[in-house]
């Protein structure tokens, strides 16, 4: 039977050895709901990219260009970190390029894995069937909140290894705590991120309306997968 593991958090990477292992990197509030969001809605591609530096490199070439720090869009670039922008704009066949305070970092921080997928809540179920059916070790990364652990990430990663049910032999002490946080929520994810200190630092960017769109379980039945260094579509 495959294993299962959770990172915590992209600080702890080196002690998941990816070698070998499907990777889900998640991260709920808001880069991958992002992902999943964009290339649901005609985005053709995206290529994640730890800087604002390499962000506005191919930002120059014509990419469409999202860069987020702190919670907030960065100046001189078309998006921020809202997944609601890509159902307010029609960008159907466009490139994105996108830079994420955690997100795009944890990315690229698994990019040994052998095979690496975009997991949220939006696609949660389509994830989860995928997963079944690849018989794969699976490490679950949990991008965190600059280099600390983040409830939603968690919870993520709980719902994920809750779903998988009896696939999967549980493989570390973290998969269990998400399995239990997750089972301690009653199905009300909007009540337990509201605990979370990152739904603080966004619903005091008056972005509450983002933060109910990322918990909008299975909306999409579309897996983001990492194909030379570019987000596609599964």
């Amino acid at each position: 039977m495959p294993s299962l593991e959770v990172c915590l958090t992209p600080e702890l990477i080196h002690l998941y050895p990816a070698d070998g292992k499907i990777v889900v990197v998640t991260d709920i509030l808001r880069a991958t709901s992002c992902m999943v969001t964009a290339l649901s809605e005609g985005i053709e591609s995206i290529t994640p990219v730890s800087t604002t530096t390499e962000c506005r490199e191919l930002q120059k070439l014509g990419y469409l260009a999202a860069a987020e720090r702190n919670g907030e869009q960065v100046e001189g670039f078309d998006l921020g970190n809202s997944p609601l922008s890509y159902l307010e704009n029609n960008f159907t066949g466009r490139k994105l390029a996108m830079t994420t305070t955690n997100g795009t970092l944890a990315i690229n921080k698994s990019k040994n894995a052998s095979e690496l997928l975009i997991g949220a809540f939006l696609n949660l179920s389509v994830l989860s069937d995928y997963l079944k059916a690849c018989h794969h070790d699976l490490l679950i990364v949990c991008a965190g909140w600059k280099g600390m652990v983040s409830y939603e990430d968690t919870l993520f990663a709980g719902a994920l290894a809750t779903k998988l049910g009896n696939s999967f032999e549980i493989g570390c002490d973290s998969a269990m705590l998400s399995i239990e946080q997750y089972a301690n929520t009653n199905d009300d994810l909007l009540s337990a991120i509201k605990k979370s200190s990152h739904y603080k630092r966004l619903h005091n960017l008056k972005i509450s309306k983002d933060i109910e769109f990322c918990i909008d379980v299975d909306r999409y039945a579309l897996i983001p997968r990492l194909d030379h260094n570019q987000l596609v579509s599964l």
